[in-house]
């Protein structure tokens, strides 16, 4: 099973290393130690403690309702207008979503740079590449 670090479960939490210490040291998180000495999270139960703290996130009373469940809060990062089609960058976190849409689309959101912007994804094929 893979295990993965302190500072390797920040990045896929979308915390501080700090935070995932205080999780640690408060028994939320499960570690081990390698034979260095390294704190180290299981993959499986990293798992299982990112699904809870998706959950005990609790819902905004602002989220509209939407079957596209995948959704990325950001800042926009870059618009380019064509006559007819546009496209919009989000980065969101360490991800960059890249979205084409209308030119109308963008005008009606009012879309500019630098405003917050959440990009929903919903698809039917997903592609998972191993790392």
């Amino acid at each position: 099973m893979q295990s993965y670090s302190i500072g390797q479960a920040a990045r896929l939490l979308d915390v501080s290393s700090d935070t995932v210490r205080r999780w640690a040291d408060a028994g939320r998180v499960t570690t081990h130690r390698d034979e260095s000495g390294r704190r180290l999270i299981d993959g499986q139960h990293l798992a299982a403690f990112s699904v809870e703290l998706a959950q005990s996130a609790g819902g905004d009373e602002d989220v509209p309702y939407t079957s596209a469940r995948n959704a990325f809060p950001g800042i926009v990062t870059a618009i380019k207008l064509g006559d007819v089609a546009a496209q919009v960058d989000i980065q969101a976190g360490p991800h960059r979503l890249v979205s084409l849409l209308t030119r109308e689309a963008v005008e009606e959101l009012g879309l500019e740079v630098g405003m917050q912007a959440t990009a929903r994804v919903k698809s039917t094929n997903v592609h998972i590449d191993r790392v």
